[in-house]
Order: structure tokens, then C-alpha cells, then sequence
């Protein structure tokens, strides 16, 4: 066996059913927790991706960066962006998707679509999607995680109506593009 397959098969993990539902909303909560307790804040991701496009947006134009007071709140002068604990979370979100993912046989390039759906048309949607909530997220101040999470876990009445909204617009547009995924 080559060296390349023998790492292959080595990173190759058998694929393990997912978590019981209940299991990890109760972890998910246990994490929230920790993550009040250890930071006085609770999770979001917007602000960690935010603040990593400012940082490598001061490197490239740091003029524009000093001059847009949006900007210049996280960056600017000698002020690093990335020194704030939303990078932390954001950073944490990621390499425990990616071990978990590892860990449980699920770490794989695919495209998860219906039937009658290209993968390309997929992408589109995808990509669309993604914009739409995070220009929605930037110009709220903060995303769905963080305004579900955190904010419907200290019982704020904002969070909770938007999470209402967000399900009811969900099924809403799901009869218009059901035939996308069957």
C-alpha cells in the first residue's frame, strides 16, 4: 500500500448515525451556557466572519477601512479586529465542525439537492441564500444564531417574534420551491 493510501484510509472514518435531536439541543444549551459564563456573551456567527473580512480588508485598503466609521469601530489605527471573542467563538464553530464531521464519517465534498435540481442550480440557490442572509445579518447587527439562540434564551420578546417569523416565512416559501427537492 502507497503512503497516499495508506493516510487515505487512515482519514476515512465509518459513517455514524447523527445525534438524537433531543441530545443535542441539550448540548447545544450547554454550550450557550458555557459560552455566557466564560464570556459574558452569547453565540452568534456573523460578527466573527464580519470581523475576519475587516481584518484582511485593512491589510488590502486600510485607507478605506480608516475612513468608514462602521469600520473603524473594529479596525483602524492600531486596533486588531480579530481581538475580540466572537473570533474566538466563530473559530471554534468551525474547527469543531470540521472534527466532528471528521470524527463521525461526514467529512466529504457533496452537493445535497433533490432530484430535480442541478448541481449548478443548486450552488445558485446556495450562494443566493448565503448573500441574502448575510447582508441581512450585517444589516441587523447580528444573525439568526445569535438572535435565536442568545436572544430567545434570555427571553427576549424581539428574538422570539423573529424566530416566528423566520419558520412561518420558511414554510411559506417551501411550497413554492418544493418541487426542487422531489
Amino acid at each position: 500500500m502507497t503512503t497516499s493510501a495508506a493516510i487515505k484510509k487512515k482519514l476515512q472514518r465509518e459513517t455514524k448515525p447523527f445525534a438524537h435531536p433531543y441530545v443535542a439541543g441539550v448540548l447545544l444549551g450547554l454550550v450557550l451556557f458555557g459560552s455566557f459564563f466564560l464570556t459574558g456573551n452569547g453565540l452568534g456567527a456573523s460578527g466573527g466572519l464580519n470581523r475576519f473580512i475587516v481584518f484582511f480588508e485593512d491589510l488590502i485598503v486600510p485607507d478605506h477601512v480608516n475612513t468608514t466609521p462602521y469600520l473603524l469601530e473594529m479596525a483602524g489605527g492600531d486596533k486588531n479586529p480579530l481581538d475580540n471573542w466572537i473570533v474566538l467563538v466563530t473559530t471554534g464553530v468551525v474547527l469543531g465542525g470540521f472534527v466532528s464531521g471528521w470524527r463521525n464519517g461526514r467529512l466529504k465534498f457533496e452537493t445535497n439537492k433533490g432530484p430535480n435540481i442541478s448541481n449548478r442550480t443548486r450552488w445558485l440557490f446556495a450562494f443566493l441564500g448565503g448573500g441574502f442572509m448575510g447582508f441581512g445579518a450585517r444589516l441587523a447587527r447580528g444573525c439568526t444564531s445569535g438572535q435565536a439562540l442568545s436572544g430567545g434564551a434570555v427571553l427576549s420578546a424581539g428574538s422570539w417574534a423573529f424566530m416566528f417569523a423566520v419558520f412561518g416565512g420558511a414554510y411559506a416559501l417551501a411550497y413554492f420551491v418544493r418541487k426542487l427537492w422531489n
